[in-house]
């Protein structure tokens, strides 16, 4: 058995689980925030056995795609004022980042 966590934008999400509970998955949802935009996540928990893997990946790439985002970087309090960069920047947001971990034992209480 597998455990895959996938982090995806806030906006994939709904359609995301909606795709795996109709494929017939089940998915915990949980709140994330991510640590370089400093904006809302979704962390997805997924339980499979060993040969479900590749549907699952295959429904996240065709639902999560990366675009393109105009951001205007958060400065830390801490930071050098010369490293501030006043205007926004263009960078690439959304896809998913996954992991697949292998799972010792699960019980349904």
């Amino acid at each position: 058995m597998k455990l895959i966590v996938t982090v995806v934008q806030d906006k994939d999400a709904p359609r995301l689980i909606e795709d795996l509970v109709g494929a017939g998955f089940r998915a915990t949802k949980l709140a994330s925030t991510g640590g370089f935009l400093k904006e809302g996540n979704t962390t997805l928990l997924v339980g499979v056995q060993d040969d479900e893997v590749d549907k699952v990946l295959d429904i996240v790439r065709a639902t999560c795609r990366s675009r393109e985002q105009l951001v205007t970087p958060l400065t830390s309090s801490g930071g050098a004022v010369d490293a501030c960069v006043p205007y926004p920047v263009e960078v690439l947001v959304g896809g998913a980042t996954v992991f697949v971990l292998d799972v010792e034992r699960h019980v349904r209480i």
